[in-house]
């Protein structure tokens, strides 16, 4: 999903009584593992669903010291490499 409206949806959603919204790029923390997931699953910071891959990743500090954790979360990483947008 884009973060940005074309002219045509910002007409229909005026139409409707409902402003478009855009969305607010995101300030991610600076933490290494989250940006070695995210390169994992081919996105960055400005990924259109990033919202969706940071849902779907366990948490940064359920990952350290766990070591199953990270290799079940491999093929998790992979679809979404599969699926770039």
């Amino acid at each position: 999903m884009s973060a940005m409206w074309d002219d045509f949806q910002r007409e229909i959603l005026g139409a409707l009584g409902h402003p478009p919204l855009v969305l607010a790029s995101r300030e991610l923390p600076d933490d290494p593992l989250l940006h070695a997931m995210l390169r994992a699953a081919a996105r960055d910071a400005h990924a259109d669903d990033l919202d969706i891959v940071l849902r779907a990743l366990p948490t940064t500090s359920s990952l350290r010291g766990n070591a199953s954790g990270k290799r079940a979360l491999w093929p998790q990483l992979r679809r979404f490499r599969r699926r770039t947008p």
